[in-house]
């Protein structure tokens, strides 16, 4: 038992990028993959929280050569790429008319295209697996409307039909992509959100209060459904999205 998970070889010799992966989510998603037994690289704008039991490599996914680069110096440290976590995002607060024209175009440049780039850098390792995946991290936003979050729930809207798109034009080359989509996590984000915020633990409550469990999923949870859905023994999936939002998506309880 490491860490409060319990370790397998269910990935033992696969390696893994994984975006994002230097904290938060990212991070707990590497660690997870790592702990099962994968070779894992994390691609990360700052790498230096990522721990020396995995690989950290600086990486702008706004930025197609330092993509390559980093994919490229994944692979031929650990043999080859067979799954990619496409982690890396950052959001955005605001309704359609108050985020700027420059606003919009960076996030969509970091959360949509990033996840083009990464996985174009990635293709050409992921068709040599014979166990490939594929998995974005979408978001709640994108099949829920919540308030003051347009921009960043477009984006999301966007990664997962990217996601479906994505898994019906690589089946054939035996490539699985899925998305999970996290309700609000207690994320490094989050936090530094809530900082801002006029009355913090009042803005906690409210989150917490808004998934019908009560509280805020954790990145471990999170990290356990991207495990699940990048691994071998989840052969049969693709062009799911998994929600692990704490009831957010479907249930509607009586109060």
């Amino acid at each position: 038992m490491k860490g409060g998970r319990v370790s397998t070889t269910e990935y033992e010799g696969l390696s893994a990028v994984v975006t994002g992966g230097g904290s938060g989510i990212g991070l707990a998603a590497a660690t997870t993959l790592a702990e099962r037994g994968a070779r894992v690289a994390c691609l990360d704008l700052d790498p230096s929280g990522v721990p020396a039991e995995l690989l950290g490599l600086r990486c702008d996914v706004t930025d197609e050569d330092s993509v390559r680069e980093a994919v490229r110096q994944a692979g031929n440290r650990h043999d080859g790429v067979d799954i990619v976590i496409n982690n890396a995002g950052i959001g955005a607060q605001g309704t359609v008319e108050t985020n700027s024209y420059d606003e919009w175009h960076g996030v969509f440049d970091v959360n949509v295209i990033g996840i083009v780039r990464v996985t174009r850098a990635a293709l050409p390792l992921l068709r040599r697996s014979a166990a490939a995946a594929i998995v974005n991290t979408c978001s709640i936003a994108a099949t829920a409307g919540l308030p003051d979050r347009a921009l960043y729930s477009a984006s999301k809207g966007a990664v997962l039909s990217l996601t479906q798109a994505m898994a019906a034009d690589h089946l054939a080359e035996g490539i699985r992509v899925n998305c999970v989509n996290p309700g609000t996590a207690d994320t490094p984000w989050i936090r530094r959100l809530l900082a801002t915020a006029e009355d913090p633990d009042r803005e906690l409550e409210a989150l917490n209060a808004r998934q019908p469990s009560g509280r805020l999923v954790t990145a471990a949870e999170v990290a356990g459904a991207i495990a699940y859905l990048a691994g071998p023994e989840s052969g049969a999936t693709t062009g799911t999205s998994l929600a692990v939002d704490g009831g957010m998506q479907a249930l509607r309880l009586r109060k």
